[in-house]
């Protein structure tokens, strides 16, 4: 099959389940923001140096594909999604994040300064990711704001994802 499907020639692009919306859509919006968001942690990933770092962000990279999902189905066929996909974005990421930034947070240190981003490639790169996480939390919020169900643990995990982009690119600094 294909990638060159041309269904999308007119502007209009196909969620899951087939339901089709035009391509800036606060839906397409809000996913596609994360998919970019998952991107820029490719990155993060291929230019780290800690082997815990790699799998948080491989772990989360897993994670943000199950977001884009959820985000990338219409709210009347989430029923489907939740039976074919189980309880996507359950408590359990959260706890794993906020775990994150605890660790982080007791080897680097709080918000205590603001750091400019490029003293080396690694914090770039974190720096990039988190500000990219940041405008996929506020296309999410704003899909939520145009009447679609968005669950809040979602909005909570890009916002907690943000927080320790920021930690760990402070930690590539010390």
């Amino acid at each position: 099959m294909s990638i060159a499907t041309r269904t999308g020639d007119q502007g209009e692009t196909a969620l899951m389940y087939g339901r089709r919306v035009p391509k800036d859509h606060p839906r397409v919006k809000a996913y596609g923001a994360v998919d970019e968001l998952n991107a820029a942690l490719g990155l993060c990933r291929a230019h780290c140096r800690g082997a815990n770092t790699r799998d948080f962000i491989l772990e989360t990279q897993k994670e943000l594909i199950q977001v884009m999902a959820e985000l990338a189905t219409d709210q009347s066929d989430h029923g489907r999604l939740r039976n074919s996909a189980g309880n996507i974005m359950n408590g359990e990421p959260l706890q794993r994040l906020d775990a994150m930034i605890a660790e982080l947070e007791s080897s680097v240190g709080g918000l205590n300064d603001w750091i400019l981003p490029g003293d080396n490639p690694s914090q770039a790169f974190f720096d990039l990711a988190r500000t990219v996480c940041r405008r996929a939390e506020r296309e999410v919020i704003s899909l939520r704001h145009s009447g679609s169900q968005v669950r809040s643990n979602i909005i909570q995990y890009l916002n907690r994802l943000a927080d320790i982009l920021w930690l760990l690119g402070k930690e590539t600094l010390s």
